[in-house]
């Protein structure tokens, strides 16, 4: 028997949503933050967006939830030297908030791996 649907699970989906839009509507946002060594960076962000909204629908269904929650904790460890580049690189600007954002969302990226990983176990 399947888990029923927790918050976490739909908060998670949520940001996935989130997230995917913005990479699918405005690359241009995340291609800073791509490591130099991948080429083709536009089409690495359109494919991580694709990626999320995969996750997110596969967390939100029974018979994919587990293998979404493979998928969504594996991309949240893939991205996550992204988002490490993001808030180094934001620490040379003068943007207070800008800074304390992109460093709260280091930490902030456990309890969603913590999620996805409940989800896959079941």
């Amino acid at each position: 028997m399947t888990a029923p649907l927790s918050k976490d699970l739909v908060a998670l989906s949520g940001l996935f949503v989130l997230s995917a839009t913005i990479h699918l509507v405005k690359p241009e946002v995340y291609e800073p933050i791509m490591p130099e060594a991948i080429p083709a960076k536009r089409e690495v962000v359109y494919a991580s967006g694709v990626l999320e909204l995969l996750c997110a629908g596969g967390l939100l269904h029974p018979r994919t939830r587990k293998v979404a929650g493979w998928a969504t904790a594996g991309l949240l460890l893939a991205v996550y030297p992204a988002n490490f580049k993001m808030a180094a690189d934001v620490q040379k600007s003068n943007k207070t908030a800008l800074k304390a954002g992109t460093l709260a969302r280091l930490p902030m990226q456990i309890p969603m791996i913590r999620t996805a990983l409940k989800a896959a176990r079941g």
